[in-house]
């Protein structure tokens, strides 16, 4: 009785994400690398994964419906192996229910105990039976956990969301996060002009198509393996989304400049800065990690850049060496991701609200620490890829209470024409729901001269 190897790997991913809390993307990546697929196994397993992870909260509220053993009572490897049958049951209409039962079955035979098997297939059939008379929380007794269940996000989220942005807007926001993002790529000038690329891709079998608003960006339909593509080993572009383009459009770094990126790696805005700058000046970028300068560094080489000298340096701490000598300094800080769930969306399960203090004020520190490099008449970016006003907004603003000589900077005229209504006097707030793309917090402060 062979187990089927797709699904087998996604078991042993999803329970790295799950149990030991590895990251969804590098979890995935780290079993696709390890294993000799086929693209349509690589595309399954893919979704399998991702589309379990997003899920999860529904899927556990489907499962504690249909098992008389509550979930805590379930060794983590038969819960993760139910999650895997009830997202192919009730989010792939491709799957046949049998061969979601009966591979998951065959999973629970070989990651549990001899009864598991057996457990697993009574839950996974009684789903798949009465699938069509699945209840959900009532919407008009209780919004917060109808929205919650429904769309598979944290209570204490939804309730934090719906407080802010109102239930329609928030139900909205939810929707959205749980689509597919697009995936973008930058146009990488130095290299190719965007005409050619497209039909370098389209030979290549790839079909690309302008981006939404920013004009480097491309949006490929049926990417692939795009690692493989000598456009991309030529480094004719890079990943990235145009939310997080706009943070270097919007910082206008020009030739000559010398420019600080205090939170660099993996390097996506850094080099979009350097291309910007026509591969002339310096760029000083930085991260506390050595292993991700190693990434800045293979990304400057392979997209032919040479003006970018990456170093390791905790962004908390103030380096005198460089104190007012910057054009312009670039604070992409780390923050909560909320952002970006569509991408990953294991970060709704990472943290609690009581974790945003503890990120707050290490952002702070760093755009404090961060702007004692801003020459006199020079600009600072602060950039994050969350929707919450406390890692934004409010944080700019506490910022700027402190920091008198910093005032913000209107940027209206560098923004596509698409996004200029979104622009608020030195800031920009972007919502997946909304914008199409990831959402992003953007603010310009200039230094006075």
């Amino acid at each position: 009785m062979a187990i089927d190897l797709p699904r087998e790997i996604a078991l042993k991913t999803i329970y790295d994400i799950n149990e030991k809390g590895a990251y969804s993307n590098i979890a995935l990546n780290k079993q696709l690398e390890s294993n000799t697929l086929k693209d349509v196994d690589r595309a399954f397993i893919t979704e399998l994964v991702y589309g379990t992870i997003k899920w999860k909260l529904s899927i556990d509220y489907v499962i504690s419906s249909f098992s008389s053993t509550k979930l805590k009572k379930i060794s983590p490897w038969i819960l993760n192996v139910l999650r895997i049958g009830v997202y192919q049951i009730l989010y792939m209409d491709r799957i046949p229910e049998s061969a979601a039962c009966n591979e998951s079955v065959k999973l629970a035979k070989k990651y549990g105990h001899a009864a598991s098997s057996g457990f697993v297939n009574g839950v996974l059939r009684n789903i798949a039976r009465k699938k069509e008379s699945i209840t959900y929380p009532d919407k008009q007794k209780d919004p917060t956990q109808y929205l919650s269940v429904k769309y598979s996000h944290p209570d204490w989220m939804v309730k934090e969301w719906i407080s802010a942005f109102g239930f329609d807007f928030t139900e909205d926001l939810l929707i959205s996060n749980n689509e597919v993002p697009d995936f973008t790529i930058r146009v990488n000038t130095l290299r190719t002009s965007k005409e050619e690329l497209i039909a370098n891709l389209s030979e290549n079998g790839v079909q690309a198509e302008a981006g939404k608003a920013v004009e480097e960006a491309l949006i490929l339909k049926n990417p692939g393996s795009f690692l493989k593509l000598d456009s991309y080993k030529m480094g004719h572009f890079q990943v990235q989304d145009e939310s997080s383009m706009l943070s270097a459009k919007i910082l206008d770094p020009k030739p000559g400049d010398l420019v600080v990126d205090v939170c660099s790696a993996p390097g996506g805005k850094t080099t979009h800065m350097a291309q910007l700058m026509k591969n002339k000046g310096q760029i000083i970028a930085r991260d506390i990690h050595e292993h991700k300068i190693d990434l800045i560094n293979e990304a400057a080489e392979r997209l032919c850049i040479s003006i970018i000298k990456a170093e390791v340096y905790d962004a908390t701490m103030v380096d005198d060496s460089l104190l007012e000598k910057a054009d312009r300094v670039l604070v992409d800080a780390p923050c909560t991701g909320y952002g970006i769930i569509r991408k990953k969306p294991d970060i709704k399960w990472a943290r609690t609200m009581s974790d945003i203090k503890e990120i707050t004020d290490l952002q702070l520190k760093i755009l404090n620490a961060a702007s004692k490099y801003v020459k006199p008449g020079g600009f600072i970016v602060y950039s994050t890829c969350t929707i919450g006003k406390e890692e934004n907004r409010d944080l700019v603003e506490r910022f700027l209470a402190v920091n008198k000589d910093f005032s913000y900077e209107e940027f209206g005229e560098l923004l596509p024409d698409v996004l200029k209504e979104y622009s608020r006097n030195g800031y920009i707030e972007l919502y997946p729901n909304i914008n199409k793309i990831d959402g992003f917090f953007i603010a310009k402060m200039r230094k006075r001269g």
